[in-house]
């Protein structure tokens, strides 16, 4: 790295949120509800795209035009009515997002959810106060694995060269979408892609979870 790190730019399903089956397990539901059958596996391995990258897997052209944007609300709000309530931090997020501050890093959210949702999340994380700046769906006009969502939160780091700002994500489609935006990316595995697909989507360094990345800070990339 020639320059220093200077903002860390985190995923949050996946990453800081443990919240990828009950992503997985809405949509399921969703799908059922408007007649289409999905495994669980399935919408697992696409979770991490936004829902205009997501649906068309599932989906044929001509009913993702009709109900699309039906789908997607009512997935939605059934997770926040029935799913949000589990999900949980990863141990040591509130120590990880503190260290970086305290390094004199800023603290970045990039995430494919909606703005609502965003929010709702960093209540249930505890790192509202924690935060610099805020990306989200809203920001994008494409999901990952597209680098829409990281040239938005560019704009709001302005002054910052690329090597200066890292990523941290748990899924392929972080790696890619940060690469298209020429950012690196150090990858978790909390969110249950296998470290080989990590490594081969381009992440530069692997870490079990957030306390792990923390436990390593002092030889990670982000020093």
């Amino acid at each position: 790295m020639s320059a220093r790190i200077k903002a860390v730019v985190f995923d949050i399903d996946g990453t800081l949120l443990d919240s990828v089956d009950l992503h997985a397990r809405a949509w399921v539901e969703a799908f059922a509800h408007f007649g289409i059958e999905t495994k669980e596996a399935d919408v697992r391995r696409q979770i991490g795209k936004g829902g205009d990258q997501l649906l068309p897997v599932f989906v044929d052209a001509d009913r993702l035009a009709r109900e699309g944007e039906a789908i997607e609300a009512y997935r939605s709000d059934l997770f926040k009515r029935s799913y949000l309530v589990q999900a949980k931090p990863f141990p040591a997020v509130k120590a990880l997002l503190s260290h970086v501050r305290n390094a004199g890093q800023t603290v970045a959210l990039a995430s494919s959810g909606k703005a609502d949702e965003v929010e709702n999340y960093q209540k249930i994380l505890g790192i509202t106060d924690l935060v610099d700046v805020v990306t989200t769906s809203d920001d994008a006009d494409r999901s990952k694995p597209h680098p829409d969502i990281f040239e938005a939160v560019l704009k709001k780091l302005p002054g910052l060269p690329k090597d200066a700002v890292m990523v941290i994500g748990d899924t392929p489609y972080d790696a890619q979408a940060a690469a298209g935006a020429g950012l690196s990316t150090i990858g978790v595995l909390c969110g249950g892609f296998p470290e080989a697909e990590l490594s081969a989507a381009g992440c530069i360094a692997i870490y079990r979870d957030p306390q792990d990345l923390l436990d390593g800070y002092a030889r990670s990339p982000l020093a």
